[in-house]
């Protein structure tokens, strides 16, 4: 049964992920508070998962002539490099720091989300 739930939730993560609506942020919320996986893992787990999803949304989107890359470069190096850092701090530093971190974050990113306005009604 667990095997039924967990397919079902990653399909759901992997159809938001790639529309670009956080679908790993579900996957690190099921596998973390309902799944019981310690935070690290439930992170590296979203990692490895957003790899095809990725790989799969940019060759939808790069056909569909939705990706401007010229625009793509700095971010993907840039984003490389946060992620190569970050991952070495939290493999260093505290799980209940780590949760909390994430928690942190994602009501922050809901704030903003919330107070942000909309320039394309």
């Amino acid at each position: 049964m667990d095997l039924i739930i967990i397919g079902i939730v990653s399909f759901l993560s992997g159809i938001m992920a790639s529309m670009g609506l956080g679908g790993g942020m579900v996957l690190i919320l099921y596998l973390s508070a309902i799944n019981g996986l310690d935070q690290l893992s439930s992170q590296g787990i979203n990692l490895l998962f957003f790899i095809p999803i990725g790989i799969f949304s940019v060759i939808l989107h790069s056909k569909r002539k939705l990706i401007k890359w010229k625009f793509v470069l700095l971010p993907l190096i840039t984003g490389g490099i946060a992620v190569s850092i970050f991952s070495f701090i939290a493999t260093k530093i505290n799980a209940d720091m780590l949760k909390t971190a994430f928690g942190v974050f994602i009501i922050a990113v809901g704030i903003i989300t919330f107070f942000k306005k909309n320039k394309n009604p």
